[in-house]
């Protein structure tokens, strides 16, 4: 290694990051989307930190330092961030920095993933399909900036360390995993028609695993606890990347967890499904549910292509870099002063929530 490599600190990323960063986390399950960007920030040797709710704070990683870790917006306005990168879809708007939204989710199909707050100065799309919708918005509001770099949480998903997984989960690692993680809404749900049928559809060689939203009605979620525990089980609140990598099918709804189980290029069942049918086999009857199980055990590869087509347009990126680019884009961002120099609506409704929010429900980010 020659002496200019070794003083700079930049050599193997191939840019050199200058900026400061803020990851503004509200909801625990984002804290597996900001694992992998967190990660290339510690290769960098850059300065971030992470300003969470009190919920994130007490499953925060082992390897984010508590002096990183503030919950206090006092801290949060000294850090004096250049950028705050938001898994959801609010941000206080007294945090100085280019604020920038993540996305909390690949829910490209729901009407929500499209609602403009005024809150953000660029938004970090996933792919052309949610692009080209954040395009034609940009034409009525240009004053926030679109950068297609694909979605953080693809990396974490893909770069997961799976040796002895099913060990470390205590899932049989003789049986097929059934993998069902239905959506809560109820527009989209399944869980209601689905729960009575699965405990008669249970085979001995599989063991099955149920992985409910927080916001799940809990007496769904009371029903499934009553399945034998030698054919299934309630996951906790936990992150779900294991459980997708252990898994042989999955089975939903129109949750956006399919697009996370997709990069996999595993089998997938969905009920009713009101958007991309053919992504996988679509039932319309809960009868029809063993038979869609069986045919996806016996041909895995069966919609291969199709799912393929549809990550093209979702998130197409799945070198495992998407992190790496999302800074390298945010450095340009800053160093080329790209943003456009139209100013942001003044939003006041939505800046009082947020006010009320943190005077009012302590420890609680919105």
């Amino acid at each position: 290694m020659s002496e200019e490599q070794i003083n700079n600190p930049y050599s193997n990323i191939g840019f050199p990051v200058t900026g400061r960063y803020m990851f503004y986390i509200a909801k625990t399950y984002s804290v597996s989307i900001i694992k992998p960007l967190a990660a290339f920030l510690d290769r960098c040797k850059a300065e971030y930190c992470f300003f969470v709710s009190d919920k994130v704070k007490q499953v925060k990683p082992v390897e984010w330092a508590d002096d990183l870790v503030l919950t206090d917006l006092k801290d949060a306005r000294k850090f004096n961030p250049d950028f705050v990168l938001c898994p959801g879809n609010f941000v206080d708007f007294r945090i100085p920095g280019i604020k920038v939204q993540v996305f909390h989710g690949l829910g490209v199909e729901k009407a929500v993933h499209y609602k403009i707050r005024h809150f953000f100065d660029i938004y970090l799309t996933s792919g052309p399909f949610v692009t080209n919708r954040y395009e034609q918005m940009r034409l009525k509001d240009p004053y926030f900036l679109i950068i297609e770099t694909g979605w953080p949480k693809i990396d974490y998903i893909l770069n997961y360390p799976v040796t002895d997984l099913k060990k470390k989960t205590d899932i049989p690692e003789d049986k097929k995993i059934i993998l069902y993680a239905p959506t809560f809404s109820t527009q989209h749900e399944s869980a209601t028609a689905l729960m009575q049928i699965i405990p008669k559809i249970m085979k001995d060689n599989e063991f099955w695993l149920f992985k409910f939203h927080e916001l799940m009605d809990a007496q769904v979620i009371d029903e499934f606890k009553k399945i034998d525990p030698n054919k299934g089980r309630v996951l906790p609140n936990v992150e779900i990347t294991p459980y997708l990598h252990a898994a042989d099918v999955m089975i939903s709804d129109t949750s956006s967890v399919i697009y996370e189980f997709m990069v996999l290029d595993k089998p997938i069942i969905t009920y009713k499904t009101q958007a991309r049918e053919n992504k996988g086999i679509n039932i319309h009857n809960p009868s029809e549910l063993r038979d869609a199980i069986n045919r996806s055990l016996e041909n895995t590869a069966e919609y291969s292509d199709l799912r393929q087509q549809h990550l093209k347009e979702i998130n197409p990126v799945l070198d495992g870099k998407i992190s790496e680019n999302i800074i390298e884009q945010l450095e340009k961002v800053k160093n080329e002063n790209l943003l456009p120099a139209k100013r942001k609506p003044l939003n006041l409704f939505r800046k009082l929530q947020i006010v009320y929010h943190s005077k009012f429900r302590k420890g609680y980010l919105r």
